[in-house]
């Protein structure tokens, strides 16, 4: 089973992130963190947690994104977790430094659910029942 940790302080933003990924795949479990600093707490304490995907809101409170993000990429066991930016930010600067970080990409939040869910199927590598 895979596991994604969604960590934004938006709540009705995590609920739409799983509602579009529990369509197109019920088995992947998901867990969400409400900031960056109570992610990192529970990443450090949890060292049998190793999602397979993470997903880091960029303006948060306690602490931002971009730090979160420096973070969790010195935890050893993370290495092979991908990590991906998710936000409505689209500051070209932001976007270079979350990749220069280690972000695998930089997705912007989408106004429509199709479209997030859309991205979602490409990074999951879910096939959608339209491609069958």
């Amino acid at each position: 089973m895979k596991e994604c940790l969604i960590i934004d302080d938006d709540v009705d933003d995590q609920e739409i992130f799983i509602m579009c990924l529990r369509k197109l795949n019920k088995s992947i479990n998901c867990t969400t963190m409400n900031n960056g600093v109570e992610a990192i707490a529970m990443l450090i304490s949890s060292e049998k947690y190793t999602p397979d995907y993470i997903f880091i809101d960029v303006n948060m409170p306690k602490m931002n994104g971009i730090d979160c993000l420096r973070i969790i990429k010195n935890v050893g066991r993370l290495q092979y977790s991908r990590i991906f930016m998710y936000s409505t930010t689209s500051e070209g600067s932001v976007l270079a430094l979350s990749r220069e970080l280690g972000a695998e990409d930089f997705i912007i939040k989408p106004a429509k659910t199709a479209a997030l869910k859309e991205k979602l199927s490409v990074i999951f590598g879910i096939v959608s029942e339209i491609d069958r």
